[in-house]
């Protein structure tokens, strides 16, 4: 098996003039490339670098980062990436758990990570040229085996502490192996990077890329987080082969591409993907799923217009390599279509999580379904089933079930529903508030040329799912953020049920005897202040628990058959008024003359 720096090495030799990196106008060729980081390898191995260590590299998204990630591969050590942005005592408290002797970072950085017995170095002061042509050529190549440490990456923990991830030369390699058949990858291909630094997806595109001699292109920080620009530059770049997080993925799914675009696979994961493609699309789309913890991912699969038995796209199935077992609470396999913990064994299982025994030992165990002496299981925590076909369907978390009045909900199967509409790009569903107060909460990203209103998405809703599934709030925003690790960044969304929520109507005096009366039930039930005509009941902090309250209430005071349907489907006071009216004609309609009079007068009075 050929690990990740004698490939690079031989794809340099083959193509020394290839360009290896791409930003902007910047270029750097293959042999620039090796003769770069063959330098810092050496410095590095001077510092004490050796196989089984950790050496931290801290740098901005650069042609430096990733010529230090691979001099640190070619120096025998393994690579701990850290994004610079992250708190200074986060990165010191990372280092210091992984313990590493050595960190590569910044002159501006250099004073603050250094220290604790731990060498900084300046990327910049190993050679003022760090890619000039005489920086030399000779191979730093180490005796390497595939269950040596390659990589360590620091993910969040349950507990608030961040948890350090190895994986083994054998584990990438697998992927690379995997990755360059599976996508025909050759030296003509053009990728893209822009997952975050820290993020293991960066793993995915920067080694295949590298490994078959093509040409990686970076995204700049504007564009990597907004799905307009990031298409024009995709078309711009000529990029062939793109990874793409599900936040921005969806709508580049949905968008208009000119035909003559050289992308040949867009690639997405990390989250849930709950939309389909475009059927006009000129390229095909890829939905991968795995945990840090197996090397990136473990199942992939092409994601076609539809299906219909599946609600959303499914993982695929597992790559080569890799087994993926469905078990019960006593680990005992279930039927195929039925639900079960999702366990993934295989090459592609890292070896644990750094200095952490007792948690390894609870995550990643023996695998009973293996042959194979010291074969292990990585326990993911997250639920699907197998379809006869053999793809996968993701069912979310077992421990991201929301319970919302005594019932179980998952947010992703509404989200998934929700990007349904036609005027919806993308959508996440949380939960906001806790016990009784908890509510679901919709934040959706309209296509352009959309005017939806809260009211017809929560009618669309209506039409599909249980009341208790139905959002309490829908709100708009102009993109879905995404943290470092191109997951949906749920501390970064607006706040509902504020003063400012962009969600509600200017206050409105209701001025029929009805609104009124409906305004005065309204208002007594949340027990706040004054409710207006266009309030909607369930953004100014009502749900359907409270919103049985308010129809038992108009039912008893208007003796109409008024049900909690009507109230999503009309939740402002005006609307429900106008429903409360309409339901009163027709009952009048429908009544002899003497029932009608005595109706009419038993009508709520002016006032």
């Amino acid at each position: 098996m050929s690990l990740i720096p004698r490939l690079i090495a031989e794809a340099a030799s083959a193509l020394p003039q290839a360009i290896a990196l791409e930003s902007g106008s910047a270029r750097i060729t293959y042999e620039e490339l090796e003769a770069a980081a063959n330098r810092l390898a050496s410095c590095l191995k001077q510092l004490g670098a050796r196989e089984e260590g950790v050496i931290g590299v801290c740098l901005p998204r650069s042609f430096e980062q990733i010529v230090a990630c691979l001099s640190v591969l070619k120096s025998g050590a393994a690579y701990l990436p850290l994004d610079p942005a992250w708190p200074q005592e986060r990165l010191r408290n990372v280092l210091s758990d992984a313990r590493s002797p050595v960190v590569v970072t910044t002159g501006s950085l250099l004073d603050i990570l250094s220290g604790d017995n731990r060498t900084g170095i300046a990327f910049d002061t190993i050679s003022a040229a760090p890619f000039a042509d005489d920086a030399g050529t000779g191979i730093v190549d180490p005796a390497i085996r595939p269950e040596t440490l390659a990589y360590v990456i620091y993910t969040s923990g349950s507990t608030g502490e961040p948890k350090g991830v190895e994986i083994t030369h054998g584990n990438l390699a697998n992927l690379v192996c995997w990755h360059r058949q599976a996508f025909a990858l050759t030296n003509a291909d053009r990728t893209s990077h822009l997952a975050g630094l820290s993020f293991d997806a960066s793993v995915w595109e920067v080694w295949p890329t590298l490994c078959s001699g093509a040409c990686l292109v970076l995204a700049d920080e504007t564009t990597r987080t907004s799905a307009a620009l990031l298409q024009d530059w995709i078309v711009d770049r000529n990029i062939t082969v793109a990874f793409v997080p599900p936040v921005l993925a969806e709508p580049l799914m949905k968008a208009r591409w000119p035909t003559a675009t050289n992308l040949r696979f867009l690639l997405t994961g990390a989250e849930t993907l709950h939309a389909f493609p475009a059927r006009d699309l000129p390229f095909t789309v890829v939905n991968n799923y795995g945990p840090t913890e197996c090397t990136v991912l473990a199942t992939s699969g092409r994601v076609p217009n539809a299906r219909d038995d599946v609600t959303s796209p499914t993982i695929g199935s597992p790559i080569p390599n890799t087994n993926i077992y469905f078990l019960d609470e006593d680990r005992e396999p279930v039927d195929d279509g039925e639900s079960g913990e999702i366990y993934i064994a295989g090459a592609c299982v890292g070896r644990g999580y750094r200095n952490r025994p007792q948690l390894t030992d609870e995550r990643f165990l023996a695998d009973p379904f293996s042959s194979t002496p010291g074969a292990r299981m990585y326990r993911t925590g997250d639920l699907g089933r197998r379809l006869p076909d053999g793809e996968i369907v993701f069912q979310g978390r077992i421990d991201n079930q929301q319970k919302i009045r005594g019932y179980r909900v998952e947010p992703d199967e509404i989200a998934t529903l929700l990007n349904r509409h036609a005027a919806v790009v993308s959508s996440a569903v949380i939960a906001d508030g806790k016990d009784e107060d908890k509510r679901l909460i919709a934040y959706f990203v309209p296509s352009r040329e959309a005017h939806v209103t809260m009211e017809e998405l929560r009618a669309f809703l209506a039409e599909l799912l249980p009341d208790h599934m139905i959002p309490g709030a829908f709100i708009k925003v102009d993109a879905l953020p995404q943290t470092s690790n191109g997951k949906l960044d749920k501390a970064a969304l607006p706040k509902p049920f504020t003063d400012d929520a962009p969600t509600l109507s200017p206050y409105r005096e209701p001025d029929t005897p009805t609104e009124r009366r409906v305004a005065e039930i309204v208002t007594k039930v949340l027990n706040t202040g004054r409710v207006g005509a266009d309030d909607n009941f369930f953004l100014i902090g009502g749900h359907s628990l409270l919103g049985t309250q308010v129809v038992l209430q108009v039912r008893r005071a208007f003796d109409v058959d008024l049900t909690l349907r009507h109230l999503f489907k009309a939740p402002t006071v005006a609307s429900l008024s106008a429903c409360v009216e309409q339901l009163i004609v027709q009952k009048i309609a429908s009544m002899s003359e003497e029932e009608a009079q005595r109706q009419i007068e038993s009508a709520p009075a002016p006032g």
